[in-house]
């Protein structure tokens, strides 16, 4: 009797495998990673073999035989990852196996035949560049953990922006792949990935795989099963390229480590670079991380490589920070000569606000009515097109032109996102050979990102506008001057990371400038001039920065000097929240940790929200106890009808 112990792939958390099945004559070559049909209740469904016994512990004529063996089996080591991450964020196996599989494996993608896409006439490759010594001394060190049977594989790269990170990705991937190992090249960001790839496809080929959200099923498919096959040896793409079925890894790059896209929103709640380096640890692989602002964290527990001179010697722009007390003006008068002289010398610059929309928000000069989203408890914001809407659900209605308490038609509209910036900015300065390129959330989608990019890069002079993506590791040779908006902004965010953020979205963004013959410097636009993450940023000075916020963050007890857990209750009804969020808060007592909560969030989606966070010096007793107590509330079944549970580890 051969048996399979089989998780469903179920969504529901009170239903946990895994279930024994009886695997008949004609499944033989069942393994650990098969995806079976299996009867399940009054129903079917798919499930994953993530266990080979000869017994069970139930009566074999209570078994029932697995019906079928579908296609695409999941590697071993893969469905491995999933158990571990589903015990890491406090999920269910199943949700975890699902992040895992094919792309179309449950039967939403119909399996093709796979060639080798190897070309048969050489391709030319291009010559590599001479390395600058700092990039010969960082590679060394790569190599020399690369050629390690064991220990401590974990590096960080940290170089200022323009230092030629990426050619030291570039050569020690080519060392994996001769060692006859794979690669993984993780990017923040599918805008990025067309760029990545056209470097390390110009380099390595056809043995280059891409995989990320936006591409089709099929290609998609196709992509995951280049891999699966060793047909292709390299995977480059955003976070879920972290699950590349490569047989054997040698090597897992994390480029701009920084950047908080790495961290799933969903469940569970994974960090692509927690994972990262858990699979990097599993395959006896090199985990390098890069970044010009790495996080504290990762300064702290990790060996470091500096790169601190640009190619060619080239220096850093100056930045000089312009105090907006004082003024309701959008731009400083310093702002406004650096743009009408970089319009008149025909060159490029970049504009970074952080912030989407034509308005912030409408409110009512006689009675002071804010209008706010009737599902979530946020003020909505005014867009061009003459809609106001939600960005956290998403809904949306005309704008309004007299108010609903009063009926005044004082309608004020207050501050200014990136619509209106690009619009006041191609009034004044567009022209036929000055473009104007918008690049956030509302203009463009996954496929029209690069599009954009693409617009710029060919545009003789212009300037590039958006949010914090014009900021994320782009290279543009051309761009004179950079100009950050608002710099402040996010310090104002409730968020112990506020501080790391603000240095990093300036550093990024003074990182696009300069990278040229022409040089170039940056404009900061700030209410906080003293703010000493925008002092540190304006003089480069990632050092005395990351030495104050970890003194800082070790004062109060955060990461690295403790996890963070929390747990989000959300239900129709706020007192049903409440509920189910103390019942937990009762019930979570691991050593070493504070709970702090249950405390208001605000709603989302008509769901009142509360939520409990948790300091813990012991991360694995607290992930256990959040975990055992989330599984028992959801066996109380009158207490969580109607509410959901979400468990964020390391929220960020």
């Amino acid at each position: 009797m051969r048996i399979a112990r089989v998780e469903p792939l179920t969504r529901t958390r009170a239903i946990r495998g895994p279930f024994d099945y009886l695997l008949g004559d004609g499944q033989a070559a069942v393994e650990v990673g098969s995806l079976l049909r299996v009867p399940f209740g009054r129903s079917r469904t798919v499930g994953v073999v993530v266990e080979l016994a000869g017994d069970s512990q139930v009566k074999p004529e209570q078994l029932v035989e697995a019906e079928a063996v579908l296609p695409d089996a999941v590697p071993a080591d893969l469905v491995k990852l999933a158990r571990w991450m589903a015990a890491e964020y406090c999920s269910t196996p199943a949700r975890a196996l699902r992040l895992v599989l094919a792309p179309g494996a449950q039967g939403r993608v119909r399996p093709r035949k796979v060639t080798s896409r190897r070309s048969i006439s050489p391709v030319t490759r291009p010559v590599p560049p001479e390395l600058t010594p700092g990039q010969e001394a960082a590679l060394e060190q790569v190599l020399a953990v690369l050629g390690q049977p064991n220990g401590d594989k974990r590096l960080l790269l940290h170089g200022i922006t323009g230092s030629g990170k990426t050619e030291v990705y570039l050569r020690a991937v080519e060392a994996a792949l001769a060692a006859g190992r794979g690669a993984i090249v993780l990017v923040p960001e599918i805008a990025l990935t067309p760029q990545t790839v056209e470097r390390f496809a110009g380099r390595f080929g056809d043995t280059v795989a891409v995989l990320h959200s936006g591409q089709r099923p099929a290609r998609r498919h196709d992509e995951w099963t280049r891999l699966r096959t060793a047909d292709a040896r390299v995977c480059v793409g955003p976070r879920s390229a972290v699950f590349a079925p490569l047989p054997d890894i040698g090597l897992i790059v994390v480029d701009e480590e920084h950047e908080g896209s790495f961290k799933h929103e969903g469940d569970p709640g994974y960090d692509a670079r927690v994972v990262a380096e858990h699979r990097a640890r599993a395959h006896g692989a090199v985990l390098l991380l890069g970044s010009a602002t790495p996080r504290p964290e990762t300064v702290r527990r990790m060996p470091r490589l500096r790169l601190g001179e640009r190619i060619d010697s080239r220096p850093l722009p100056p930045v000089t920070l312009l105090d907006m007390r004082g003024t309701d003006r959008p731009l400083h008068p310093q702002t406004r000569a650096a743009l009408a002289e970089l319009r008149r010398a025909r060159e490029k610059g970049i504009v970074l606000l952080n912030r989407r929309g034509w308005s912030n928000f409408l409110s009512c000069r006689s009675c002071g009515h804010v209008w706010m989203c009737p599902q979530c408890e946020v003020a909505l914001v005014l867009h061009r097109s003459g809609n106001v809407s939600c960005h956290h659900c998403g809904h949306r209605e005309s704008a309004p032109s007299r108010c609903p308490r009063c009926a005044s038609t004082t309608v004020a509209r207050h501050g200014a996102g990136t619509e209106r910036l690009e619009h006041d900015l191609r009034d004044a300065l567009g022209d036929d050979g000055f473009e104007v390129v918008r690049l956030d959330a509302d203009a463009v989608g996954p496929a029209d990102r690069e599009r954009a990019l693409d617009s710029f890069r060919a545009a003789r002079s212009g300037l590039l506008v958006g949010t914090q993506m014009v900021a994320k590791g782009h290279d543009f040779p051309e761009v004179t001057l950079g100009v950050v908006l608002d710099a402040d902004q996010t310090l104002r965010f409730p968020d112990f990371r506020a501080e790391e953020r603000t240095f990093a979205l300036i550093t990024q963004l003074a990182g696009r400038a300069g990278r040229g013959e022409r040089g170039g410097r940056v404009l900061v636009q700030t209410l906080a001039p003293a703010a000493r993450s925008i002092r540190y940023a304006a003089h480069h000075d990632s050092e005395g920065f990351l030495a104050d916020e970890l003194q800082r963050r070790e004062a109060l007890h955060y990461p690295p000097f403790a996890s963070l857990i929390r747990i989000v209750c959300a239900a129709g009804e706020a007192a049903a929240a409440q509920a189910a969020a103390a019942w937990l808060a009762a019930r979570i007592a691991p050593p070493q940790t504070m709970v702090l909560g249950p405390a208001p969030l605000f709603a989302v989606r008509g769901r009142a929200r509360r939520q409990l966070l948790l300091k813990a010096h012991d991360r694995s007793a607290a992930i256990a106890a959040v975990g055992e107590a989330v599984d028992a509330l959801a066996r109380e079944r009158a207490l969580v009808r109607g509410v959901s549970v979400s468990v964020d580890v390391d929220p960020v």
